[in-house]
């Protein structure tokens, strides 16, 4: 069986990409974080910055610096000090899109980025305790402005005409991790939500929903038929998470989620997880864009953790895949983010898909002795 290459895994993050986003992907102008950069290791221009990216990539350094990478300690200050300066009161919440100066350009409340501040501030509490209050102010208006009369959460407000899945699935993994660090009932009483309307609404015991009518009944048409294989093994990950943190018995879901994804969202010849097919297993976007594959490590671990399987060919698979494939930019600590058809898609690459990485190597790292 192919070896995991834990060595690999270790030098990209901790001597190619942190560096290399901790010295280039800061807005040193105006503060915050750069949307993107260009394969070559410079700046690529964007007419705007969401706030969404400035979360994940405090996430990305506080967790760094909780497994000892030092720079990581005063990055993600930085980071939770923009999110700070960002929060409108609690009326308006966090905006979603601002001008590359900070100024407003969009200041939708939007669940999505709302779950990844909550999430921000869930891990920078692990080195910072005074992070809880921005933990408590992103739930506080989470619950007083985006409820849904039918469960869960707006994906946005004012609502729209549809629900969505994605959103409550990082909310819920915001949730766990929130609760981990401060041990606060209310965010365990909202995972456990979460968690129900999962198992009632979201998953049908076979494939997981991505888009809703607003009382939760599926889509009509093709709309309610879109499977994404990437979210399935994403689910698996969090609910793993869910049943170390409760005591629940998520083993079940956790084994037919991946079951789907693994048939049906896995290129066999090449090994990467696709974009999306439908209910029935046909393929509708067979591209693969970088965070899929990551979910897909993450999921065989969760898999191991679970009921025991051993998840090192997957692993494997999917780590090499990053490393020879997506990872292989021109400047070590970039990635190429999207492939179509086998071959790269043009564009720089998103700081937003650090998250992925870093979460799905930490986890291989973690479980390094267990698995070697």
């Amino acid at each position: 069986m192919t070896p995991l290459p834990f060595a690999r895994i270790g030098a990209w993050l901790f001597e190619a990409a942190l560096p290399l986003w901790a010295e280039r992907g800061l807005d040193r102008v105006h503060g915050g974080f750069v949307e993107s950069l260009n394969l070559d290791g410079g700046p690529a221009p964007s007419p705007f910055k969401r706030v969404r990216v400035a979360a994940r990539q405090t996430y990305v350094f506080a967790h760094a610096a909780s497994l000892g990478w030092a720079p990581g300690r005063d990055l993600s200050r930085q980071g939770a000090a923009h999110l700070d300066s960002l929060y409108q009161g609690p009326a308006q919440g966090w905006p979603r899109r601002l001008a590359p100066d900070n100024a407003i350009l969009d200041p939708t409340p939007d669940l999505y980025d709302l779950a990844f501040i909550l999430f921000a501030y869930a891990w920078r509490g692990r080195i910072d305790a005074g992070a809880r209050a921005g933990a408590e102010r992103a739930l506080d208006f989470i619950e007083a402005h985006m409820r849904a009369p039918a469960g869960g959460f707006w994906p946005s407000t004012p609502p729209g005409a549809f629900q969505l899945q994605n959103p409550h699935m990082h909310l819920l993994e915001a949730c766990l991790a929130a609760f981990e660090t401060y041990q606060a009932p209310r965010f365990q009483d909202l995972a456990h939500e979460i968690v129900r309307l999962f198992k009632t609404k979201f998953f049908d015991g076979r494939t997981l929903c991505e888009t809703f009518a607003p009382d939760w009944a599926r889509a009509p048409g093709e709309a309610g038929r879109i499977i994404e294989p990437g979210h399935h093994f994403e689910w698996a990950w969090i609910l793993a998470q869910y049943a170390r943190l409760t005591g629940a018995d998520m083993r079940d879901e956790i084994v037919r989620l991946i079951e789907f994804a693994e048939r049906y969202g896995v290129n066999p010849e090449m090994g990467m997880t696709v974009q999306s097919v439908r209910d029935d297993g046909a393929p509708l976007d067979s591209s693969s864009r970088i965070w899929p594959n990551t979910e897909r490590i993450k999921a065989h671990l969760a898999l191991y953790e679970t009921i025991g399987a051993d998840p090192r060919a997957a692993v494997a698979q999917s780590a090499n895949l990053l490393l020879d494939v997506y990872l292989a930019a021109p400047t070590p600590g970039l990635w190429i983010d999207h492939f179509i058809a086998g071959a790269p898609a043009p564009g720089p690459a998103p700081a937003s898909s650090f998250y992925h990485l870093f979460l799905a190597f930490s986890e291989v790292l973690r479980l390094e002795r267990a698995l070697s």
